[in-house]
């Protein structure tokens, strides 16, 4: 049995990355990794590298090129408050996510190093097979059509901007399509309709995918339509929805920054 258990490892490198940590076998990993100190924590860089690229580059908070998700979500705050709806909307973001670190540290202890590392060789994972798992599904599901993700209209943009634009798209499409929309709406048909947690979820994801994938045709740097591309997004939006539930939103938020960063390069 134990040579099976060491051969599973070898098998399976985050497993094994994780089997010789003192104190923290493999299987906390999967658990420790959703828990709030280790997943929002993990996005922060991913929301300050955003943020400072995008001010770097147009010296102002809402203009110039930004992710699409973020002008939005920024817009509504701005419309009640102007200026200081901005700074209401810095505040709640990295107060509420502050509190829910610092809670939970003190509930369950300090950080480890080492588990980050393992977050971001999953994000990389995913990123390079998240675009052949939605593809593949793509052409079943439309008879054979094959279909390549692209960057769209962003491609008119530099380098430097599809990062910034990527980057964005991991904390703040991640933040208005899985954490706002999708929890909103499984909230909804739980409380409204009395359905359980896998239906509401289930009908929850499949919402969500659905407009975000329409997201990315609106605006004056929205995608011409085409029914390959919008099944395509819309899949991949379920698939960040899956991974959104079973890996927590730090781990769905770089996956979904380095997938972008892939097409980019």
């Amino acid at each position: 049995m134990r040579g099976e258990r060491d051969n599973l490892a070898y098998r399976c490198p985050l497993t094994a990355y994780f089997s010789a940590m003192p104190g923290n076998p493999a299987s906390a990993y999967w658990r420790l990794t959703r828990a709030p100190r280790y997943s929002l924590t993990f996005a922060l860089p991913l929301l300050l590298s955003y943020e400072a690229l995008a001010f770097w580059m147009s010296g102002d908070g809402m203009a110039g090129v930004r992710n699409g998700a973020d002008v939005l979500l920024k817009s509504l705050f701005t419309a009640l408050g102007g200026s200081h709806g901005l700074i209401a909307f810095g505040a709640l973001l990295l107060g509420g996510g502050g509190f829910l670190v610092l809670r939970d540290w003190r509930r369950h202890g300090p950080l480890q190093g080492r588990v980050f590392g393992g977050m971001m060789l999953e994000s990389l994972l995913y990123a390079a097979v998240l675009g052949a798992v939605a593809s593949a599904l793509t052409s079943l599901l439309l008879r054979g059509l094959a279909l390549q993700a692209t960057r769209g209209p962003l491609a008119r943009f530099d380098l430097p901007t599809q990062v910034m634009i990527s980057l964005g798209a991991g904390i703040y499409e991640e933040l208005l399509f899985r954490v706002v929309l999708v929890t909103r709406v499984a909230w909804l048909t739980r409380t409204a309709l009395g359905w359980g947690p896998l239906p509401s979820g289930a009908v929850a994801a499949v919402i969500g995918a659905v407009i975000f994938s329409g997201f990315h045709y609106l605006g004056r740097f929205g995608d011409r339509f085409q029914l390959g591309s919008f099944v395509f997004r819309s899949i991949g939006g379920l698939l960040f929805s899956a991974l959104y539930l079973t890996r927590g939103f730090g781990i769905t938020a770089w996956s979904h920054a380095l997938y972008d960063i892939l097409l980019a390069v």
